[in-house]
Parts: C-alpha cells; sequence; structure tokens
C-alpha cells in the first residue's frame, strides 16, 4: 500500500471539506481532498444549487401567469420538464467547473475515491494510504427515511424529485421542514396539485410562531393543501399512485410521495468509531473548537450536530483550517447563523423565537414589532405580502429577527449583524435605509423598537 503524507487530509468535498481544503491551502499547508464523488458535494449538485435554480424557473412561471397585472401581455403555455433540467444542469455544471479550477489553481491534490479513516490520523482509499498532520472529516448528510417506509418506484427523496423528466399531476410531500415546503412551492408554481403532510403543529416548525402561521396562510392562498398534528401511519404504491395513511386513518393518495423528514449524518461504515472518533446517534462528537476525541482530528457539517447549512458548513471549514494553522478564532453558536427557506413566501430568520426569548428572560422582559410589508413600497411594487419581526430583550439588545416575504433573505444579513453585535435597536435606528428597497422594512421595525416609528403606529 502507498502512503502519501500531507499537512492536512480532508474526507469528504462537500461545503465544508472543501472550504477546508481553499483555506489551508491559503495558509500554506499541503493538502488532500479526498470525495468518492463530485467536490462540491449535496449542496452544489443535489441541494442548495439545483433547488434554488428550480425555485427560480417556479418564479419565472408565476410571473409569466401574473404578467397581466403589470400591465405585460404574455401566455403561459407549459413547463417543459427537460428545459428546466437542462437550465438545472447548465447552473450546476459552471459552478463545479469553477470550484475544480480553483481547487486546482490552490495547489490541492484532490483524490477520487471512497475514503475509510484509519490508525494514526490516516485515510485509506483503495490501495493509498492519505496521512496528515491532520485530519478533517467533512462526510455530509443523506435524506434520511422513516421506519417502514420504504424509497423507490413513486415514493422519493430530494435527489430523486430532482432527478423526475416530468411535472407530477399530483405530489404529497411527507415533512413540513424547508426541503419539503420549497419542492411544495417549485411544483404547485409548476401546475402540480401539492398535500404536505407534518406531524408538527406547524409548517417550517423551528421558525418563530408569526412566521409559520404566516407561511400558512400564503400557501392556502396558493392553493397548498397541508396536514398538521397528525403522524404519518403507512405508505402503499401501486403503479399509477401512492396512497399515505395517517395515524388517525386519514388517506390521501397522489402521483408521488416526497419523503422530507430531515437529514441524516454520513459517518456509518467509515472507521470513525474503530479510530477512537466517538459517536452520538450517528454524529460527531466534538468540542467547542470543533475537535474529535483524537488528537488531530476535525469535524466539520452536517455530520457535526446543528443546523445542517451550507453557509454553516463554510465556516466551520474555514475555522477549523485556521485553527490547524495555530489561529485562535470563535465557532458563532447557531443563533447566530442565518436560516432562509427560499419558498414563495420566503422565511429568513436569525437569532432566537419570540417565545424562547420569553422563556429565557420571561414575558416582561422581552418587547416584539412586527412591521407589515404591504406599507412598504418595494414590496407592494413587486407584488409580495408578509411581515418583518424584531424581537428584543426589554432595554437591551436584539435577540432575533424574523422574516417572511418573496426575497426576503436577502435581508437576513443584516439581521445577523445585529444580533451578532448584541446591537439595540436605538444603535441601528439612525442609520439610513434605501428607498425603496425591502430592507426599509426592517429598518422600520427597529425605528419602531427604538421609540420613534416613521411609517408604523
Amino acid at each position: 500500500m502507498a502512503t502519501h503524507e500531507f499537512d492536512v487530509v480532508i474526507l469528504g468535498g462537500g461545503s465544508g471539506g472543501y472550504a477546508a481544503a481553499l483555506r489551508a491551502s491559503e495558509l500554506g499547508k499541503k493538502v488532500a481532498l479526498i470525495e468518492k464523488d463530485k467536490v462540491g458535494g449535496t449542496c452544489l449538485h443535489r441541494g442548495c444549487i439545483p433547488t434554488k435554480a428550480l425555485l427560480h424557473a417556479a418564479e419565472v412561471a408565476d410571473h409569466v401567469r401574473s404578467a397581466a397585472s403589470v400591465g405585460v401581455t404574455a401566455t403561459f403555455e407549459a413547463v417543459d420538464a427537460a428545459g428546466v433540467r437542462s437550465y438545472r444542469e447548465g447552473i450546476v455544471a459552471k459552478k463545479f467547473k469553477g470550484l475544480e479550477g480553483l481547487v486546482k489553481a490552490r495547489g490541492i491534490t484532490t483524490v477520487h475515491g471512497e475514503g475509510r479513516l484509519d490508525a494514526d490520523r490516516s485515510v485509506v482509499v483503495g490501495d493509498d494510504r492519505y496521512v496528515g498532520a491532520d485530519v478533517v472529516l467533512a462526510t455530509g448528510s443523506y435524506s434520511r427515511s422513516l421506519p417502514g417506509l420504504e424509497i423507490g418506484g413513486r415514493i422519493l427523496t430530494s435527489e430523486h424529485a430532482l432527478a423526475l423528466d416530468e411535472v407530477p399531476g399530483s405530489v404529497m410531500i411527507l415533512g413540513g421542514g424547508v426541503i419539503g415546503v420549497e419542492f411544495a412551492s417549485v411544483w404547485k408554481s409548476f401546475g402540480a396539485e401539492v398535500t404536505i403532510i407534518e406531524a408538527l403543529p406547524h409548517l417550517v416548525p423551528n421558525e418563530d410562531i408569526a412566521m409559520s402561521k404566516g407561511l400558512e396562510r400564503a400557501f392556502r392562498r396558493r392553493g397548498i393543501r397541508y396536514s398538521l398534528g397528525t403522524r404519518f401511519a403507512t405508505a402503499e404504491q401501486d403503479d399509477a399512485q401512492v396512497t399515505v395513511t395517517l395515524e388517525d386513518g386519514t388517506r390521501f393518495s397522489a402521483d408521488y410521495l416526497l419523503v422530507a423528514v430531515g437529514r441524516g449524518p454520513v459517518t456509518d461504515g467509515l472507521g470513525f468509531e474503530e479510530a477512537g472518533v466517538g459517536l452520538e446517534r450517528g454524529f460527531v462528537t466534538v468540542d467547542d473548537q470543533l475537535r474529535t476525541a483524537v488528537p488531530g482530528i476535525w469535524a466539520v457539517g452536517d455530520i457535526v450536530p446543528g443546523l445542517q447549512l451550507a453557509h454553516r458548513s463554510f465556516q466551520q471549514g474555514i475555522a477549523v483550517a485556521e485553527r490547524i494553522a495555530g489561529m485562535d478564532v470563535p465557532t458563532p453558536p447557531d443563533s447566530q447563523i442565518p436560516r432562509v427557506t427560499y419558498s414563495s413566501p420566503e422565511v429568513a430568520s436569525v437569532g432566537i423565537t419570540e417565545e424562547a426569548a420569553v422563556a429565557a428572560h420571561g414575558a416582561d422582559g422581552v418587547v416584539s414589532y412586527e412591521y407589515n410589508l404591504a406599507g412598504n413600497g418595494k414590496s407592494e411594487i413587486i407584488g409580495t405580502g408578509g411581515m418583518v419581526k424584531v424581537v428584543r430583550r426589554k432595554d437591551g439588545p436584539v435577540l432575533g429577527v424574523h422574516l417572511i416575504g418573496d426575497r426576503v433573505g436577502e435581508l437576513i444579513t443584516e439581521g445577523q449583524l445585529a444580533v451578532a453585535w448584541e446591537a439595540h435597536p436605538e444603535d441601528i435606528a439612525p442609520l439610513i435605509h434605501a428607498h425603496p428597497t425591502q430592507s426599509e422594512a426592517l429598518g422600520e421595525a427597529f425605528l419602531a423598537l427604538a421609540g420613534k416609528p416613521l411609517h408604523a403606529l
């Protein structure tokens, strides 16, 4: 077996892995990046990028349908599934080519093959052993299912849904979280009949309750059906359809069933525990610096407990590369990481919900303000409803920023700065928001909480 020595060996070339590789190389490290599929991982090839391309195509379809409302004559004929797929694949291919070029330009050794962690900070790929002074585990996640629910045929995961060569006539979605509502939004815009089945009482249940209720109202107006608060029991399929039965006996049928109940860590069978790396429920156990129990072995991304978001993975990969180089860098808590659901309307948030704030500080210690996008000129122009909600500690800093409405994901960075810097609304109120922009809605909420509302009562 041939042995190859590096400063840093990274197992997994997704968001966290390639970010760690790029930063470590910038810092003068000799880096090997091991990936069994394509660099870029799930996010680039089967997740973030292709699904957002679908959502853009869905937005265009909706705009064509409503063009007459703004005085533009246009006729909507159909969604060409093959054409949408070609567009989506073209976006992914371009981004992949650019990433490959960037990795090559940084002098990173890319190893194509399935790696397995071995003793003494090494990763075995076929007949080769890659030894690192440090090893970064970044093996990503997979689409979960439920016990007794077999994926196949008309029962799909998000990866299978992306590969569909048709627009379904009808579809059920098991799971009302981020993935589920994004696909619901796409398929409804493409013309499908959509039903979401969520066991918890609300859609996007991790969001502030005002955002969840706002999304439910918007989906009702769009004709997206949903069942909330009752658990899935069974699913049966034949050549024509899938039938789902809930625990209360309610039954739904559709052409397809998308299973969107979350993602699990890819850690099984990769030698982690044998090498001394601790696992809990499949996730890698790390300290607050992302170190495992084995000196010189780190973990980043979806295999680390917490939010499974590409930008969290990027941040963790960069932070680990810098720590390996001897730099002292913080790890922001999940509460400071922005979250966006790219449905129509979008939901975006950072910080904690009002409910969590009240639990932490008491009802008398928390103040919140909601500004309706109906009062925002740019939102009226682009035809979106929604709201901005800011939660603060009474006479204290901003604790959470929550938004719903088309394109509000572009506003969340300002919210992140407010939360991460523990800014008071009074600190932000003097800052100017360009007119007319949707960012003014966020400014209005800060003004109101600072005691000097402008376009709000």
